[in-house]
């Protein structure tokens, strides 16, 4: 139900032998591939998978995926140059309903839809979002973005937690409606958006679990500046944020 990604690595060298890659989250370190063979022994390991170019490529992506993956090299047990690091966030939608089915929601029924931002940035979402400019919002299906002002929805959000919620009391026009969840930056084009369509009866949610990531990849490049000989450390000194959008 998810979307595949690439995480590339910009710091191989002739091969892949020498590739380590680690992720990181909040309350984890994990490493994915050492010397260019896969760890069998973590939770996602049916789910990666080392390309040519010794990117990592990762299916099905889920919001458990959000988070630091650093790429780096080793020769002889010693780290060549800098490392390749990706902020992955994933973007992802759900939904609750005043039905006590969710194959049954029909007019009358209350429902309301979660849209969350799973980010890793090394501080609170809230800072992340200001610093960034990042924004969440939901769109009619004319593309119309809906606002607090229009007494049909209830919308809220949580900068803190970087979810923004819509309530509304489903309507017998509501058949094939279709509200979307989108993310701007800095009021540019659109990043990424996750759809909801109404149907008779039921309530189908299209899960792109979308990341920031292809088709309009933003994931977040980072060039680390810790200088080969360094110490393992969790967090790079110094970072670089590149944009790739294509």
């Amino acid at each position: 139900s998810g979307e595949d990604v690439r995480l590339l690595c910009n710091n191989t060298l002739s091969d892949c032998n020498s590739t380590v890659r680690n992720y990181y989250s909040y309350s984890a370190k994990v490493e994915l591939i050492g010397l260019g063979i896969k760890k069998k022994d973590t939770e996602r390991h049916e789910r990666l998978s080392l390309g040519s170019d010794c990117s990592l490529n990762i299916k099905n992506i889920s919001k458990e995926d959000y988070g630091f993956y650093i790429c780096r090299q080793y020769v002889n047990g010693e780290l060549q140059g800098t490392d390749a690091c990706v902020y992955l966030h994933v973007l992802h939608v759900s939904s609750s309903s005043s039905s006590s089915s969710q194959t049954e929601i029909s007019a009358g029924c209350s429902v309301t839809l979660f849209c969350q931002l799973y980010s890793y940035a090394g501080g609170s979402c809230d800072d992340w979002i200001r610093s960034e400019g990042i924004e969440l919002f939901w769109v009619n299906q004319a593309g119309v973005k809906l606002t607090r002002s229009d007494s049909r929805y209830q919308i809220l959000s949580s900068s803190h937690h970087c979810i923004i919620t819509l309530n509304t009391t489903l309507l017998n026009e509501d058949h094939n409606r279709e509200w979307r969840c989108e993310v701007t930056q800095r009021d540019l084009d659109v990043l990424d958006s996750v759809h909801l369509s109404i149907f008779p009866a039921e309530i189908l949610i299209i899960l792109k679990t979308a990341v920031f990531a292809a088709p309009t990849v933003i994931l977040l490049q980072i060039i680390c500046a810790r200088r080969a000989g360094r110490k393992d450390s969790q967090h790079p000194e110094e970072i670089e944020i590149n944009t790739i959008s294509g």
